[in-house]
């Protein structure tokens, strides 16, 4: 007795012109001549007593029948281990769903007593589905793309969204209570001294991010909060990307006057900005600005807005004049950071085997008025300040009595970094001028001129786990000099970027600056140690 396999089955395998296909069809009608074999013995080894009446010959057809269901059922069991071992052959082959996994198994005649035992051999399963590349990702199975990815259709979809989360949260111990109480300004006045000792969450910045039915069509949406200031902003912007060397932009931003501003918040070595970039930078404001890349690792920034520091200014406070400042920087060797949201840091986190450079220049230019720059009660703006640590247009600043109510500033600053093994050397030098003063009274000077510098050195001792550093900043006022340095030790405590510890001990010789959310306060003297979780993501 032959039997042969199901037609569906060989004309499954017979269809595929494939070596494989071709091997795997051979291989079937070698198994179907096999078990015509194995059967023949069956009928072969089957009793031939003689008859011996209708009982005997009862008995002999009775035992054939059961040496046939038996062999029936085992040959049922071999042929749907083979179909489940073509079929994975054949899914790995091409992924597309295989026939023979959908074709449902002849049953074989049931056996009198003996249930159908389970299949043996490998299990049959569906084909995995396969990660369509023109699609976007799937939030539940990618949730984190530099940041957490709330929202993303498919990229072939009508109207394209993708929306992301970010934040940046920064938890502060500050302490100043190692120096003064009271300073004298260059006129002889005795002004005090504000002096610390608390836990903040300086900065709780969380930022809405991503595209809306158009991919070029982008937005950044934020929210930032500190309980340094006891403030809450709303900012944000929306752009139209053209391509990589073009984007413009309209919202809240920082006018690009200073490295720390170009997109490295919050990737510094120290805890926060330097006394010197604090000093010296401008702040944040609305309006309008362009960037991109225009070739070979050269970037730019554009930026007109309102004035140095108007987040929390109400517009009818806000004077006529506008903002102007722009930024360039070189990075020829590659990134300087480490790609996407850090692309400005300053560590060597990524331990590069090859040295990077970066070289960079900033300016800015405003006329800006005393109602216009006393927006200080929120998480990023600072005044002008005169190097005694007065506040520019403050009444007194430059004569007893007399108040400025007008004045042009302008800054220079230039940079440069070098990145290798784990060291990174980042420097930046600084110029200001002011003039052109509009006072209530007489003034003994035009105008002033303030420089000076900052410098961080840091070492990984171990790859992106421990570092090292050291870092200081000069400036060299037109009343008084001023100069901070510190050590101290970070620890990046997952392995990535993105969350790291700090301590650091930090001597401040006449700070002429006061920001809430920094240790400076004007006219301190002493050490202030402080200590930082940063978490970001």
């Amino acid at each position: 007795m032959r039997h042969a396999l199901p037609k569906r089955f060989t004309w499954s395998i017979e269809r595929s012109c494939s070596p494989i296909r071709r091997f795997l069809h051979g291989l079937s009608f070698l198994f179907a001549m096999w078990l015509g074999v194995c059967v023949t013995p069956v009928h072969a080894q089957a009793p031939q007593s003689a008859p011996n009446g209708i009982e005997s010959e009862l008995l002999e057809m009775r035992n054939e029948n059961g040496l046939i269901r038996e062999q029936l059922r085992k040959m049922e069991e071999q042929q749907r281990t083979l179909l489940q071992a073509l079929d994975e052959l054949r899914r790995r082959i091409d992924p597309q769903p295989s026939p023979i996994a959908d074709q449902p198994s002849p049953s074989p005649a049931p056996a009198k007593s003996d249930p159908e035992p389970p299949a043996t051999g490998p299990a049959v399963s569906p084909a995995p589905a396969q990660p369509d590349p023109n699609q976007g990702k799937d939030p539940a199975a990618f949730p984190y793309d530099e940041g957490i990815v709330l929202v993303k259709t498919r990229d072939d979809a009508r109207f394209p969204i993708l929306l992301r989360l970010w934040d940046v949260t920064q938890l502060r111990y500050t302490n100043t209570l190692l120096g003064n109480s009271d300073y004298t300004d260059h006129l002889g006045a005795l002004r005090p001294v504000i002096r610390r000792n608390d836990f903040s969450l300086n900065r709780n910045l969380l930022q809405f991010v991503g595209y809306i039915f158009d991919k070029r069509l982008q937005f950044n949406l934020i929210g930032w909060a500190s309980n340094s200031s006891a403030a809450f902003v709303e900012g944000g912007y929306v752009s139209w990307k053209f391509n990589k060397a073009i984007t413009i932009y309209a919202g809240y931003w920082g006018s690009p006057g200073t490295r720390s501003l170009t997109g490295t918040f919050p990737y510094f070595v120290q805890l926060d900005r330097s006394m010197a970039d604090q000093f010296f930078r401008p702040g944040f404001t609305q309006g309008s600005w362009i960037d991109g890349e225009v070739w070979n690792g050269l970037h730019y920034e554009f930026f007109v807005g309102n004035g140095l520091n108007t987040l929390t200014v109400p517009t009818t406070k806000i004077d006529s004049h506008l903002v102007y400042s722009g930024s360039f920087w070189w990075e020829p060797l590659g990134v300087y950071g480490t790609a996407g949201r850090a692309r400005g840091m300053y560590d060597d986190y990524d331990n590069r085997k090859k040295p990077v450079i970066r070289v960079g220049a900033s300016y800015t230019k405003s006329r800006e008025n005393r109602f216009s720059n006393v927006g200080q009660d929120n998480p990023e703006n600072t005044g002008l300040y005169n190097s005694d640590g007065v506040n520019t247009f403050a009444t007194g600043a430059f004569a007893p009595g007399v108040t400025v109510n007008d004045a042009t500033y302008r800054m220079l600053a230039i940079d440069g970094g070098v990145k290798w093994r784990g060291l990174a050397l980042n420097a930046q030098y600084f110029s200001r001028w002011l003039n052109r003063f509009t006072a209530d009274g007489p003034l003994p000077l035009t105008s002033t001129f303030d420089h000076g510098f900052e410098m961080e050195l840091s070492k990984f001792i171990v790859p992106k786990k421990w570092e090292l550093y050291g870092r200081t900043s000069f400036i060299f006022g037109q009343f008084d000099n001023s100069y901070e340095y510190a050590p101290g030790v970070k620890w990046y405590v997952v392995p990535n970027h993105r969350v790291w510890l700090v301590a650091e001990g930090l001597r401040i010789v006449k700070a002429p600056v006061s920001s809430v959310i920094t240790p400076y306060n004007s006219g301190f003297t002493g050490w202030a140690p402080m200590l930082q979780w940063m978490f970001n993501f």
